[in-house]
């Protein structure tokens, strides 16, 4: 089966969260199964340009239609850690993917409006049909759209769109410029209920709607996020567009790539380990201690790796750091905020921790850093407001560390509490609480605590239940290719 992706993000080239690891895994995977993948991406400026090798011209002359004219393009090809990619870059005024960021910029629905469009160009001018294409978020919401409205009665007829949300907050609400900008002018058409007319603003356009609506399948990153979003406010008003495409929306967990997280063959971390040899875990523990500044005492480290957002639980997070402080452990943190008012609060928090031996928080992301907290923590806490899947746990179940979440999304699905959970003992993997609120977090928190001071062997062989988890993208990527095959007959 010949399937590309068609994204904003791909590990470890362009990523600025989860999305980017799901396009990589995922490819990965499906090649692994013997499919022909291919990964559409901008070609940003502040790629990482040093984990892309053979980077050459693919197109030196693609126009793209936008407006009333074109743009000129040239696509670049490159692998990606094995990855095939292929790189558009925009040559216009509008400068759109050399803004030394990826996001955040006041015209982003434009830009990927444009990304989306010049995707499909560069598939029908070089003769490219897919059986599968597979987008990933509001960024690329408009690519289903223009094929079945443009590029279907241009050859492009048989082609197939898998539509992945992993996020509902951002949905690309925009006004008909958009429309006019992609050829798409038939107005009165696609501003309608049934199609893109936002479902509470009557005067915007929202690209992740019409993805929906014009997908042969949609999926999200976890069953019970999937469930949330059709029946909760977590759908972020689409709820009521996803019980109308019901028949084709589902939950599709996501997967972790093993060859990156894997204690067993990890380069970043200090010393390797696996259920033998759990003990070597304990060598990691020390080197993060060394490298953080942090004392040597008999106390468990519990570790945030992550975004600093509202999805996350900010208050919580702040709160767990001084409960466990309280509460004889360490804590270390590794995650930086895009709103200012958070970044604020947690660089004042730091300097007020600043000379605790039994705290250190890094603000600002650094991948290989993150590694040896995996290895070096005894638990993670994920105390999020909402998660569509999360890695951060599953990472850290493959690594040993248990992880103390909060029941939502695919936390709930990923987690099992140790001591409430009706699946047998050796499925329980970790400690779960449900209220979003301090007493829910400190239940959790002061049980995982009490087990690893009062109980070692309990608390031992829950790490093990967590490592003998498989997260890997095998059965996702089954998932994903049983999809394909049931919109490939349609």
């Amino acid at each position: 089966m010949y399937i590309v992706q068609i994204a904003p993000e791909c590990a470890p080239v362009a990523k600025v969260g989860g999305l980017a690891d799901v396009v990589f895994g995922l490819s990965r995977e499906l090649e692994i199964r013997g499919n022909e993948v291919h990964i559409i991406l901008p070609k940003y400026d502040c790629m990482r340009y040093d984990h892309i090798w053979g980077l050459q011209v693919s197109m030196k002359d693609l126009w793209v239609p936008w407006y009333n004219g074109a743009v000129h393009c040239s696509v670049w090809f490159g692998f990606v850690h094995g990855r095939k990619c292929f790189f558009i870059e925009p040559h216009s005024q509008d400068n759109f993917f050399n803004r030394g960021h990826f996001y955040g910029f006041s015209d982003d629905v434009s830009r990927f409006a444009f990304f989306s469009k010049a995707a499909l160009e560069f598939l029908h001018k070089d003769n490219r049909r897919p059986d599968i294409i597979h987008c990933h978020d509001w960024q690329t919401g408009l690519v289903p759209v223009l094929l079945f409205e443009q590029y279907a009665h241009g050859g492009m007829h048989w082609q197939r769109v898998c539509y992945t949300i992993h996020n509902f907050k951002h949905q690309g609400l925009t006004g008909e410029y958009a429309l006019w900008a992609t050829g798409l002018t038939n107005i009165a058409h696609y501003f309608n209920y049934d199609r893109l007319r936002d479902n509470f603003n009557h005067t915007a356009v929202n690209l992740m709607k019409g993805g929906i609506v014009y997908s042969n399948f949609v999926t999200t990153v976890s069953p019970a996020h999937a469930h949330e979003a059709r029946f909760t406010d977590q759908g972020s008003g689409l709820s009521h567009t996803l019980n109308v495409h019901q028949s084709k929306f589902g939950g599709v967990l996501n997967g972790i790539d093993y060859e990156v997280w894997n204690p067993e063959i990890d380069p970043h971390i200090a010393s390797r380990y696996n259920i033998e040899t759990l003990d070597k875990k304990y060598e990691n523990k020390d080197a993060l201690r060394d490298r953080l500044w942090l004392s040597k005492d008999f106390k468990p480290i519990i570790a945030y790796v992550g975004r600093l957002d509202s999805q996350k639980g900010v208050d919580l997070i702040h709160h767990a750091i001084f409960y466990a402080l309280r509460n004889n452990a360490q804590f270390v943190l590794l995650g930086s905020s895009p709103e200012p008012n958070i970044n604020h609060h947690f660089w004042n928090l730091k300097r007020h921790l600043n000379d605790s031996p039994d705290c250190h928080l890094e603000l600002g992301f650094n991948e290989e850093l993150s590694h040896l907290i995996y290895a070096g923590a005894d638990m993670v806490v994920m105390p999020s407001l909402f998660e569509p899947c999360g890695l951060t746990q599953m990472i850290a179940l493959k690594y040993g560390t248990v992880p103390i979440v909060r029941a939502v999304g695919g936390l709930q699905d990923t987690v099992f509490d140790k001591d409430y959970d009706g699946r047998p003992w050796e499925a329980r993997n970790g400690f779960v609480f449900h209220n979003a609120d301090h007493a829910g977090l400190e239940s959790a928190m002061h049980r995982a605590i009490a087990l690893w001071f009062a109980y070692p062997d309990d608390f031992r062989e829950l790490m093990i239940h967590g490592m003998q988890c498989d997260y890997s993208w095998c059965r996702p990527g089954q998932d994903y290719l049983n999809i394909y095959d049931l919109i490939r007959c349609k």
